[in-house]
């Protein structure tokens, strides 16, 4: 039956994380990017993080977001990562449609990837971050 369902490739659509810094730490606040010249409809987004934390196994409880609708270029912020949570895999899950095709995409931030070393230019928030396409 999954043979019978056609799950077309998600391209220009992505997750962000920006540095937010404070005296102290420094966390991220990941955002959902949209580098189509599309709107983006019924925007659903699954987020937990899992992995190992000072060798103990660390699940966090998952989350789920709804937007109506994400603009063509253009960004929605969804949640921040504080720092108690860096070092873990930061998974999202998005699902969205355009017109009436649904697409559907993991995106992972991995326990390594959360580094100034890897800022990039985000376009639609002229701001550095770290983009997963």
């Amino acid at each position: 039956m999954k043979n019978d369902i056609d799950f077309p490739k998600v391209e220009k659509v992505g997750i962000c994380a920006i540095p937010e810094t404070d005296e102290e730490n420094v966390s991220w606040r990941v955002h959902i990017v949209n580098l189509l010249d599309e709107e983006l409809t019924n925007v659903l987004v699954s987020t937990r993080g899992y992995g190992k934390k000072d060798d103990d196994k660390v699940n966090t409880s998952e989350l789920r977001y709804y937007f109506e609708d994400l603009k063509a270029k253009s960004s929605r912020p969804i949640e921040l990562i504080t720092p108690e949570l860096v070092g873990l895999n930061n998974q999202y899950w998005v699902s969205f449609y355009i017109d009436q095709t649904i697409f559907d995409k993991k995106f992972i931030f991995l326990p390594d990837t959360l580094l100034d070393k890897n800022l990039i230019d985000i376009p639609v928030l002229d701001q550095k971050g770290i983009l997963i396409i």
